[in-house]
């Protein structure tokens, strides 16, 4: 039987890390070595992670570490966006903030700016400063039933007030090898409350541990195997299920560690690192666009339950075209603008509950009846021609 929290373990075992390294916390990572000539030794020591999420950033980006623990990866992540970026780390264990909030001075000195800060909060409630909540309730402490359900409501006006992450905000949302500590009640919330902070368009690239088979439960009521890593880690198949239900799209396997990291009684816990986008909600409006699907497959299935046989024009709605112009799916189509653009305010809703080819007079239109030279197709600069 589970004597403390899953949370509780977790906090305790990483504020401890905080102070002397753990080797046990971690996967051996391979860091581009130009990123890291810059972070204080203290900082590289105690970082606890499995995977590197901050490769796949981009210049000028607004990007939110959860579980950001002494800061490496912000670090890492300041000099990938640049002065033109952002960075927010939140932590919900004061040891490691301390040592992230300590150091952070020493990496812009040495960057030559200022874009990285750190915040206290638990990542599956991003809407709660902890900070302030501690403020607050200095000046108010719990002391009965009443001041507990005062305090209770305090918390909630603080998440509408004065977020910890406000929504929208965020380009990209990392983490490395934190997801899993969060308890099994709220896995869901926390990735509900990824996909609230990120802007429409943003992404979620997530390094984590999973497992090939389910935790059982004994496993998941030790506290040290669940502060390791490894018993809350979620299915491969139920990590990506979660995204899904939470509302992303083009979900989509990075990378995924061939040999486990651990095997615990049969079970293999390996890293994976997963991106998702944000942005399929909303209405879906035709304006007369067609797309090809390229291959290599005979027919592909997306998450909308959309079928496109290889080769074939078939009619979507606006929403569904600009989507899939985007990554990681715009390599697989060929796209095909009407002739005469429908304006966005003349468009007329489009049924997507099913899949309709789009005959070729629907984008030309049905009085097109041109008659042409031939194109230059050739590669004129090799001497080569059609």
């Amino acid at each position: 039987m589970q004597t403390i929290s899953q949370e509780t373990a977790v906090r305790a075992r990483y504020a401890n890390a905080a102070k002397a390294p753990e080797a046990a916390l971690c996967c051996p990572i391979n860091y581009d070595p130009q990123y890291l000539k810059i972070i204080p030794d203290e900082v590289i020591r105690k970082d606890y992670g499995c995977g590197d999420p901050s490769q796949y950033l981009k210049p000028g980006e607004t990007v939110l570490d959860l579980g950001s623990g002494a800061g490496k990866i912000c670090f890492i992540a300041a000099q990938v966006v640049g002065p033109q970026g952002r960075v927010i780390g939140v932590d919900m264990t004061d040891d490691m903030l301390e040592v992230a909030r300590r150091n952070a001075p020493i990496v812009a000195e040495r960057l030559g700016f200022a874009n990285v800060e750190f915040r206290k909060g638990r990542i599956q409630d991003l809407a709660l400063d902890l900070e302030r909540l501690d403020q607050e309730l200095k000046r108010n402490p719990i002391t009965d039933a009443t001041s507990f359900l005062a305090a209770d409501e305090l918390a909630q006006e603080l998440r509408v007030r004065y977020p910890l992450i406000g929504s929208d905000s965020t380009d990209v949302v990392v983490s490395n090898c934190v997801l899993n500590l969060v308890e099994p009640k709220s896995k869901r919330q926390l990735f509900s409350e990824i996909f609230r902070v990120l802007k429409r368009g943003g992404r979620a690239v997530i390094s984590d541990i999973v497992a090939d088979e389910p935790v059982p439960e004994e496993l998941q009521d030790d506290a040290q195997l669940w502060s390791g890593c490894i018993s809350g880690a979620l299915t491969e198949e139920g990590f990506l299920q979660a995204f899904n239900d939470a509302g992303f799209y083009g979900i989509q396997i990075l990378k995924r560690d061939q040999q486990p990291w651990q095997t615990v009684r049969g079970i293999e816990f390996r890293s994976v690192t997963v991106v998702a986008y944000k942005g399929k909600q909303g209405p879906c409006f035709d304006r007369n666009q067609a797309i090809v699907y390229l291959g290599p497959f005979r027919e592909v299935l997306d998450d909308d339950n959309h079928r496109f046989e290889r080769g074939r024009r078939y009619a979507v709605c606006d929403k569904t075209y600009q989507l899939l112009r985007k990554e990681p799916y715009q390599q697989h189509f060929t796209f095909i603008d009407p002739l005469a653009e429908v304006p966005r305010d003349a468009a007329k809703p489009f049924d997507c509950s099913g899949m309709r080819l789009r005959h070729p007079k629907e984008t030309k239109g049905q009085d097109y009846d041109a008659t042409t030279g031939a194109n230059q197709c050739c590669d004129a600069g090799n001497g080569g021609c059609c």
